[in-house]
């Protein structure tokens, strides 16, 4: 007789600090997120995680010390929703970070779902930028300026001259940026940005401004592994205006995740999406959130919780943005 399965009330998870130190990053995230660190030129705060070695644990309640990972196990579509496990099964699809740019990051680029299984097994790579604060000037690199061939590619790659034929943005406070596998890119020095992403780490650098490692080494450079994951075409996707009001505007419908910003000045009611979990991530403000449970969760700058798919609605207090991704 199989064993009878468990119930996962509804509730929501906070997770702790996932934090990645890197050559280009700053001290912007302690901040952000109001805590004291003892490392410096953090540059990432994995905020929900489920990628083996960098896997997400809860803080609190009965399941602290819990993996994300683990958390699918035992409760799987209660969790993530049955639709969503049937397609990812124990996999959590997403990857959240806030990252600090305090300098240029390497332009790189991403393989799609089908190279990226074809040669690492693994999902490929869409994401979105949401910025959270930009400083004077500050920019970033997202796409082709004028459709160019493989082989002009090769070109500037051997010339150093690849930065002439990238687009770039003069970013502001609450520019969105939507990036499919395959678009080049850099998060420019002085971005501090919330990124969703599918949930893969793999990266193809093509050019890091000549810059050594901490054994005095220059980077790797993936030339022609990235040859057949470019678009080469021109195609922008920056969101720069859309509705300045309380309550939820749809920033991003994919189909690899849905974001959506709330604005929450008072009190907001909000449905959860039909069989799925949902991230949020708080970027200003406090808020207080009832999920059903009898319980009162806080929310603020910097955080992040998941609402699983047993939760029905979400009742928000408070005043802040909130930033909102599913699948």
């Amino acid at each position: 007789m199989p064993a009878k399965e468990e119930i996962l009330r509804p509730q929501l998870f906070k997770f702790g600090l996932n934090l990645k130190t890197v050559l280009w990053g700053g001290e912007k995230i302690a901040a952000f997120k109001g805590v004291s660190l003892d490392t410096t030129n953090v540059g990432e705060s994995w905020e929900i995680s489920g990628l083996k070695g960098h896997e997400s644990v809860v803080v609190g309640g009965e399941y602290d010390g819990l993996t994300l990972r683990k958390l699918i196990r035992r409760f799987k579509g209660q969790l993530v929703g049955g639709r969503v496990y049937r397609k990812y099964r124990n996999e959590f699809p997403l990857l959240v970070k806030f990252i600090d740019a305090h300098k240029d990051l390497s332009v790189q680029v991403h393989p799609d779902d089908d190279l990226a299984r074809r040669r690492h097994k693994c999902s490929g790579k869409a994401e979105m930028w949401y910025i959270i604060d930009a400083e004077d000037g500050a920019s970033l690199l997202a796409g082709m300026s004028h459709t160019i061939t493989p082989k002009e590619y090769l070109e500037h790659m051997e010339h150093g001259t690849l930065l002439n034929v990238l687009t770039r943005h003069y970013t502001h406070e609450g520019d969105i940026f939507f990036l499919p596998a395959g678009r080049i890119h850099s998060i420019g020095a002085g971005n501090l940005l919330l990124e969703v992403q599918q949930a893969s780490d793999i990266t193809y650098r093509v050019y890091d401004f000549d810059r050594i490692d901490t054994n005095g080494k220059p980077r790797e450079l993936h030339t022609e592994m990235a040859l057949d994951a470019i678009d080469y075409t021109v195609s922008r996707d920056c969101l720069r205006h859309y509705p300045d009001r309380p309550g939820n505007i749809k920033l991003i419908n994919s189909i690899f995740f849905d974001v959506d910003r709330i604005m929450v000045e008072g009190i907001y009611h909000l449905s959860m999406p039909h069989d799925a979990f949902l991230c949020l991530m708080c970027v200003d403000g406090h808020a207080t959130i009832n999920c059903g449970n009898g319980m009162l969760y806080d929310i603020t700058q910097g955080e992040s919780l998941l609402a699983p798919a047993c939760v029905l609605s979400l009742d928000f207090k408070g005043n802040a943005t909130i930033i909102t991704a599913t699948v």
